[in-house]
């Protein structure tokens, strides 16, 4: 469940933190937001937008931002790369998050750092049983 993923990274963060919403949308919507807010209507698989600066000990009220993810994007990476949709979708979402703190890939270093602080939240939520699955569990039998 994103909302568990969620509370899971604000709590291993230590991030001062009333609220954080999560969107999944479809491909066409995160298309039409990588347009209207970066100039580029490409396909992508998240966007963040921070709101509240976590640190600032004068809001009573932290609204830490928006993530919008698209699973579509997850789905066809996972595919090709012989990986777990879900588990993809949960990087997406750790990635969303991180943006919320400060965190950039704009450059080489500041990409490095990101990538290092996914790999953390990442292992922290796996070691937590965490990351985003499957509970719907279907067994297809051929009559």
């Amino acid at each position: 469940m994103v909302e568990a993923l969620i509370r899971g990274l604000v709590q291993f963060k230590k991030v001062r933190c009333s609220e954080i919403c999560c969107y999944l949308v479809d491909q066409k919507t995160i298309c039409s937001l990588h347009e209207q807010f970066f100039d580029d209507p490409s396909p992508t698989d998240t966007i963040s937008f921070p709101l509240d600066d976590h640190e600032d000990l004068n809001l009573e009220y932290v609204h830490l931002g928006e993530i919008f993810v698209c699973p579509r994007a997850a789905i066809e990476y996972s595919s090709e790369h012989k990986t777990d949709p879900y588990v993809e979708l949960s990087l997406y979402v750790v990635h969303g998050f991180l943006h919320l703190l400060g965190f950039d890939d704009i450059t080489p270093e500041l990409r490095r750092r990101m990538q290092n602080a996914e790999k953390s939240c990442m292992a922290h939520l796996e070691k937590n049983n965490l990351l985003l699955a499957s509970e719907i569990s279907t067994t297809y039998t051929e009559k």
